[in-house]
């Protein structure tokens, strides 16, 4: 079975998984020697900026920022700052910091139309005067934001590749460019990355078959949260929306939990290899190869992702709408924890100003989760966690408990061109979810950060 599935995945041979469209959606298998390739523009850009930067900030959802984040944090970057919440105190916090004429701005989404990432945009297009020179796209050819950066005579504009989708996306320019940026040798990396690739295309001592295999017969056995072993670079954070997303749909799903313990009987563990930081090429390939092995166990579609447009759609509705969003308290955590039953989990779901005085208090309220529950334990900063886990708590198994946090965001911050602001916007981005949850079935409450 193994040689035959290596072959068949290299031949993109769709019936691997549902004999749909995945035969579209493998370019990444192809994406360290054709990043390398090109490496010579991207190279260019960032010696182009070395001297007028001082800081650089992406602005990115998901599969468009979690890899730069891993990379950030890898290689102990403090200039580089990613930007993927809509929480106006976060957002006034790192304008703060910046020299606004001295700030590079990456604008990254692949379909170009990210909500999101356009208002973050426009928000510091105005900021910074409308000057070209400090921005800079990484989008699909024939994208909105294409169109936008072309219009306002940006800096530069990277193609993405229209054949991978955002959270294989890791060793394309939405992973490269950044790290180019940060003053990574990318190279060095990409070619850790082949190395990696070449290793995945054999049936014997095959790392990402391995690893995907592994995945895949212990969720046959009912072992469907995976405890991925916690790194200080913080990889869990992009394996978890890699898993999350590929995996989470048709009542099934993998279900990472980063850092949780693995005992238990629904749990696997699952190691990073980082020996050292250019290892970060090859555990982005090789973690991508296994969830599409593991894809094909699950027997699902690893490269859609059905039920994350629901949320969309709820939050677009709340806005249009022109009414204040609901984000009053629902339930408790007591009562919701006290539903928990065996194979089930708990996620905890944060519309607050992500600063590590939060993380720790969400942290705290983990704890008492896992106590109360004996459940593994997830949680994640909104919105950043709809372009990541969403798919799988909206698609996956109906087995998770979602205790929604949301924060006094303070006033509102405008966004130019929108009749609504960032502290609307995350308003209506709990509300959207919540009530997509609800429409689902999902056990939920909402509570006050203030109030924990």
């Amino acid at each position: 079975m193994s040689a035959g599935l290596v072959e068949r995945i290299w031949a993109r041979d769709p019936t691997v998984w549902t004999g749909t469209d995945e035969g579209q959606w493998l370019g990444w298998l192809d994406e360290p020697w054709r990043m390398r390739e090109d490496l010579d523009l991207v190279l260019e850009l960032a010696d182009s900026v070395v001297d007028r930067v001082d800081a650089v900030v992406l602005l990115g959802m998901g599969g468009s920022s979690l890899a730069p984040e891993v990379i950030k944090r890898t290689f102990r970057q403090e200039t580089f700052h990613v930007l993927d919440t809509t929480h106006p105190q976060a957002i006034r916090e790192l304008e703060a910091q910046l020299d606004l004429s001295r700030t590079l701005f990456i604008s990254a989404s692949k379909s170009g139309s990210t909500l999101e990432t356009r208002s973050h945009t426009d928000y510091f297009w105005e900021k910074s005067g409308g000057n070209g020179d400090l921005f800079i796209a990484i989008t699909d050819p024939g994208s909105e934001l294409e169109q936008l950066a072309r219009d306002r005579e940006w800096a530069g504009i990277f193609p993405g590749e229209p054949t991978i989708g955002g959270r294989y996306s890791a060793l394309s320019p939405f992973g490269m460019l950044p790290a180019a940026l940060m003053g990574v040798d990318v190279d060095a990396l990409l070619l850790r990355a082949i190395e990696m690739a070449e290793g995945c295309q054999f049936a014997e001592g095959n790392p990402g078959l391995e690893l995907g295999l592994s995945l895949g017969e212990n969720w046959r056995e009912g072992r469907d949260k995976v405890c991925i072993a916690p790194t200080t670079e913080g990889f869990g954070l992009w394996a978890e929306q890699l898993l999350a997303e590929s995996t989470g749909k048709q009542g099934k799903g993998l279900i990472p939990a980063p850092g949780e313990p693995p005992d238990g009987p629904d749990r696997q563990a699952q190691e990073v290899r980082l020996s050292g930081e250019y290892e970060l090429g090859q555990e982005f390939f090789r973690w991508e190869f296994a969830t599409a092995v593991a894809g094909s166990i699950l027997g699902i579609n690893p490269f859609d992702q059905p039920d994350v447009q629901s949320a969309k759609d709820k939050t677009r509705a709340v806005l249009a709408s022109g009414a204040e969003p609901d984000v009053s308290p629902q339930g408790s955590a007591e009562e919701l924890f006290a539903q928990a039953m065996p194979g089930d989990y708990v996620c905890i779901q944060a519309f607050v100003n992500p600063t590590s005085a939060n993380e720790e208090k969400v942290l705290e309220l983990a704890g008492r989760a896992r106590e109360a529950t004996g459940c593994v334990v997830t949680h994640g900063f909104g919105p950043r966690y709809l372009h990541s886990t969403g798919q799988l708590h909206k698609g996956g198994p109906p087995t998770g408990l979602f205790l929604q946090v949301v924060d006094d965001t303070g006033d509102e911050l405008p966004i130019p061109g929108q009749p609504f602001g960032f502290r609307k916007l995350i308003r209506a981005q709990a509300a959207g979810d919540f009530a997509s949850l609800q429409e689902r079935g999902r056990r939920i409450a909402r509570i006050q950060l203030e109030e924990m």
